[in-house]
């Protein structure tokens, strides 16, 4: 099964001031602690990890002759630096409720800092393009189901669909490069195992810090129903696993889960004429 990126896919950053509550409302997903926190837990990673993105993608650009990929190249930069601003303040609001954010990021960097010393350009790449995977799916998920964000507050609705929006459209700007500078598919499947233990590690990390200070860590029934919502039939990760297994095969591509309509209808939302924030 073959697929390429879209050949009229154009990777733009979308310069949105968002205009987050200040305070950010400690339970903004439906007055829901899980769900919120899960989604906080996850914003917490985006800085420092959008950061390693964009110099694992910059190292190989120079060994990149085609102006298009170039252009895609830019437009993936672009994004996800915007991204890390905007969840550098989505954090500094969760640092102000009195989440300890420097204590959970601090993992995060080490990490990074240790695999800029010892890992090959080729091995941070290939953990990149492992993220971006993951990154998609959620995305797309989060575009193509408007239940994952029932109940929460529309600005921070607007924030993660536009997060996924982006994600969409550079997909396979990561991909791609690895696949034209190595090609190792042994490669990339180790680096989405250790990816994804680390992920779900982290983020459940976040989620305990932040329910623990709430005072609901210990609170049963909100755990069951949260993790029914994550893992439970239909549940957020489990509609997920089909399309996260595609990955291991020897002849995937990003755009093999085509998702393009859906992308252009979303994009609409983000229209110059539709920028404006509800409060």
């Amino acid at each position: 099964m073959t697929a390429v990126t879209p050949p009229a896919l154009s990777i733009q950053p979308r310069r949105i001031d968002f205009d987050l509550p200040d305070p950010l409302p400690r339970h903004w997903h439906g007055g829901d602690p899980f769900k919120t926190h899960f989604f906080n837990a996850m914003s917490l990673l985006f800085p420092d990890g959008e950061r390693f993105f964009i110099d694992s993608v910059r190292y190989f650009r120079d060994q990149v002759s085609d102006p298009e990929q170039q252009a895609l190249i830019r437009g993936f930069i672009g994004q996800e630096g915007h991204h890390s601003r905007e969840h550098i303040e989505y954090n500094n609001r969760l640092q102000a409720l009195g989440y300890d954010v420097e204590a959970l990021t601090k993992p995060v960097r080490r990490r990074i800092a240790y695999a800029n010393k010892h890992l090959s350009p080729q091995r941070r790449l290939a953990g990149t393009v492992a993220m971006e995977h993951f990154t998609a799916i959620m995305a797309d998920a989060v575009l193509r189901e408007l239940r994952w964000f029932e109940g929460a507050s529309d600005s921070m609705r607007r924030i993660w669909r536009w997060h996924a929006l982006e994600e969409t459209e550079h997909k396979a700007v990561a991909f791609d490069l690895y696949m034209q500078v190595c090609g190792d598919r042994k490669l990339l499947r180790q680096a989405m195992r250790y990816s994804t233990w680390f992920f779900l590690r982290d983020v459940t990390r976040g989620m305990w810090h932040m329910l623990r200070k709430d005072g609901r860590l210990m609170d049963m029934r909100l755990w069951y129903q949260g993790m029914r919502w994550l893992w439970g039939r239909g549940g957020f990760f489990s509609s997920l696993m089909v399309a996260y297994r595609d990955f291991y095969r020897e002849d995937f591509h990003p755009w093999q889960h085509d998702n393009e309509k859906l992308m252009r209808e979303c994009q609409r939302e983000f229209d110059p004429a539709n920028t404006l924030v509800p409060r």
